[in-house]
């Protein structure tokens, strides 16, 4: 009998556990099985292993006849009355280290294969969910080409599928035109949807308003009442350009990367000015506003830390000096950009955006 080649200790470990186990000879016959799979099938000892689940046919793939004829390990899952087991199959051997009986464990799996089966639904729905998201978040960027007096063309990559960074160009009235680059702190939904934020709020709080401090103190009234943490924030540059007069005024709240004008002489100018983020930390904001005259072949570049701080292998950042060098080299100047970028560091870390506004 197979229980006089087995320990008594060893049977109460194995009678008291929640899975099933089995074991078969090189016949198929079943020469034990443990109290829980007597009380779930009835004794089954003394049958053909595959008349207990295969209705009296062989299995198509029998892990014990694999494990009696060489020794291996092996494990296989089953269907079994409508629940999901995972069948391991281990030999067992005499003195003679001669393989005489096969031992079969079978543990339910179905609670785990239907949660992992609802994980795998719900991340495809969530996956379905944020590539809407991505592509409606492209098909906000404003379009490229003539708009307004400016041509415009740009650069918009994300670490993940949704970005923090946006730009936007917008009619404020029929001289003035708005032009800003932001960037949301973090990545994903929640910087993609506060980007969603700022480009609502700010085309409905400049419309035909031309006084810069106020739009931005707007803006940060708007953002206070979405009353969020205080990890949550954005920066913001923020320029209205007028096509007749060529001005170009422009405010900075809190946006580290200081935008570049490339004179159609080929001169670099840094547009700076003073100013907090939009954060519910402050209570009143004021900034600091400034103008340039603008002229025909200029070209105006707003761009994110994405690009500056991009780093290399030996963790050493791209930096603004190559991206001026980039700028007045000539050729396609956002070509050459991605070129070098994809060459200085082959994987970004963070999202990127530059936007380039040439005046015609």
């Amino acid at each position: 009998m197979y229980k006089s080649k087995v320990d008594e200790s060893q049977l109460n470990i194995i009678d008291g556990m929640i899975d099933w186990v089995r074991v078969v000879d090189k016949n198929n016959v079943v020469l034990y099985a443990n109290k829980k799979m007597k009380e779930d099938l009835g004794d089954i000892t003394g049958k053909l292993c595959y008349e207990v689940f295969c209705s009296g046919g062989r299995c198509d793939y029998c892990i014990s006849k694999s494990t009696l004829h060489d020794g291996s390990i092996l494990h296989k899952e089953a269907n079994i009355n409508d629940r999901t087991y995972m069948v391991i199959s281990s030999p067992i051997k005499n003195k003679s280290d001669e393989i005489i009986c096969s031992v079969e464990v079978f543990r339910d799996i179905t609670n785990e294969k239907e949660l992992t089966r609802k994980v795998r639904e719900k991340n495809e729905k969530m996956s379905e969910d944020i590539n809407f998201a991505r592509n409606m978040q492209i098909r906000m960027l404003p379009p490229k080409g003539m708009y307004n007096g400016l041509k415009l063309n740009y650069l918009y990559e994300s670490s993940e599928q949704l970005s923090g960074d946006f730009f936007d160009v917008f009619k404020i009235d029929e001289e003035n035109t708005g032009v800003y680059i932001c960037d949301v702190v973090g990545h994903g939904v929640t910087a993609s949807l506060l980007t969603v934020f700022v480009r609502q709020s700010l085309r409905t709080i400049a419309k035909g308003n031309m006084e810069l401090n106020k739009i931005m103190k707007e803006l940060h009234k708007t953002f206070l009442s979405l009353n969020l943490d205080y990890d949550r924030y954005f920066s913001v540059f923020l320029g209205i350009y007028n096509k007749t007069t060529h001005e170009f005024k422009y405010i900075n709240a809190g946006h580290n990367s200081e935008p570049i004008l490339l004179s159609s002489k080929g001169e670099i100018t840094l547009l700076n000015a003073k100013g907090y983020p939009i954060a519910n930390i402050f209570d009143n904001v004021k900034y600091e506003v400034k103008s340039i005259d603008l002229h025909v072949g200029d070209k105006l570049f707003l761009y994110t830390d994405g690009i500056t701080e991009a780093a290399n292998s030996e963790g050493i950042q791209y930096g603004i000096d190559r991206l001026i060098d980039i700028i007045k080299k000539k050729g396609n100047i956002l070509d050459n950009l991605k070129i070098s970028l994809d060459d200085y560091c082959k994987a970004h870390k963070d999202d990127y955006a530059i936007l380039m506004a040439e005046i015609i």
